[in-house]
């Protein structure tokens, strides 16, 4: 029984570990936190925050893989009245349908690949002006918390875009957050003998098994001493809050002028807030030189519209940045394959998601720890997939 030793508890790192002890290896599983989960943690308390806003979309192939082991769980609906209640904001006002240029796009964008040497917004614009290819890129942020979508890969956005704009929706939510999910996960790998330490920072790597790192890419380059591990990435605002409920509340507001989703996601689950409250998360994708400030500031616009009276009826607020946390993002002229590789040489191997592997958000993550597994034991992926 071969051994691996597994830096991370993360959803990348729990994939490898189960992955892994379902293949036969014997695991250890350090993690540096108290808790698993890393960013797919869910605070305990009244108010059951992610660490900004999370979705699970069903068309990867971690939706199966969690599937065929019961661990995606009851999933949280969202009732059709809710569904209705989406909002945009175009041109100042707020929406109910996008303008007819961006329609467009999205039919034509579906027929017509994009090309990954050619920024988004250079591309759709020929397709559709731009005023269709702008708010097309803004509305994509939801899967790609980037400040400037329009100047990253064509090929890279469309897939964004398409996946979230699909119907019926790709997006989903675990019952009482994505912490639950862990939960189900660790619980797995616990029953498969996954050993885990929580409290258990690894400054030295040993060399006596395969490494699967399955940390962040910054903690990764520190960690292996890799200055080539870098990626560019998103840099967001992110406001939570808890307000009382009220009759009229939208179910979201998509920002079509700028970058940005504010959403209610109380609304398909009411697990995460007390009776009578509801609880609002929202990413603000903001640039390099910009501050907190001026994303939160961009957020409370687009509360004013949408959640009229928001302020009144504020019962908890936090508010953070999250820099380099939100997933690769490929320019022009690069993509999935560019980004740093999976095998590290000597037994090491890394993953999460800003490495060399396909999908979007989430199934980055999963895909690469699946690879990793796969490269540490000599086996083949797909025996993996189905094992």
């Amino acid at each position: 029984m071969r051994h691996i030793t597994v830096i991370g508890g993360g959803f990348a790192g729990l994939t490898a570990a189960i992955a892994a002890t379902e293949a036969g290896a014997k695991v250890t599983l350090h993690e540096a936190h108290h808790t698993l989960g890393g960013r797919a943690r869910t605070a305990d308390g009244p108010y059951r925050t992610n660490e900004g806003p999370h979705a699970l979309y069903n068309g990867g192939p971690h939706w199966t893989w969690l599937r065929q082991r019961d661990l995606i769980g009851a999933l949280a609906p969202l009732p059709p009245l809710e569904a209705a209640r989406l909002r945009l904001h175009h041109r100042g006002a707020l929406r109910r349908t996008p303008p007819l240029a961006m329609l467009k796009l999205l039919r034509a964008g579906v027929r017509r690949p994009a090309p990954i040497d050619v920024d988004f917004l250079t591309w759709a614009t020929e397709l559709a002006g731009e005023e269709g290819a702008r708010a097309a890129a803004h509305y994509s942020a939801v899967a790609l918390f980037h400040h400037d979508p329009g100047a990253l890969s064509a090929a890279f956005v469309q897939e964004r875009l398409r996946r979230a704009t699909k119907l019926p929706p790709e997006a989903h939510y675990p019952r009482g957050g994505w912490g639950a999910l862990i939960d189900r996960m660790a619980g797995r790998a616990w029953n498969l003998g996954v050993r885990m330490e929580t409290l258990s920072r690894v400054d030295t790597l040993p060399t006596d098994t395969p490494v699967i790192v399955a940390t962040s890419l910054d903690a990764a380059r520190h960690l292996l001493r890799d200055d080539s591990l870098t990626w560019p990435s998103g840099r967001t605002a992110l406001i939570d809050l808890a307000v009382r409920s009220v009759r009229g509340d939208a179910f979201a507001v998509s920002d079509l002028d700028a970058p940005g989703w504010i959403e209610r996601f109380s609304a398909q689950d009411r697990t995460l807030a007390p009776a009578g409250e509801q609880l609002i998360q929202g990413q603000i994708p903001i640039g390099p030189g910009e501050s907190r400030a001026v994303g939160v500031a961009r957020a409370e616009h687009l509360l004013d519209l949408g959640f009229p009276g928001w302020r009144e009826r504020v019962t908890w607020r936090r508010e953070a940045v999250a820099a380099g946390r939100t997933g690769a993002v490929d320019l022009p002229g690069t993509s999935w394959r560019d980004r740093p590789a999976v095998e590290r040489g000597d037994g090491v191997f890394l993953v999460g998601d800003q490495v060399a592997s396909p999908g979007v958000l989430s199934e980055v993550s999963f895909t690469s720890a699946l690879t990793a597994v796969s490269l540490a034991l000599g086996r083949n992926s797909l025996d993996l997939k189905h094992a």
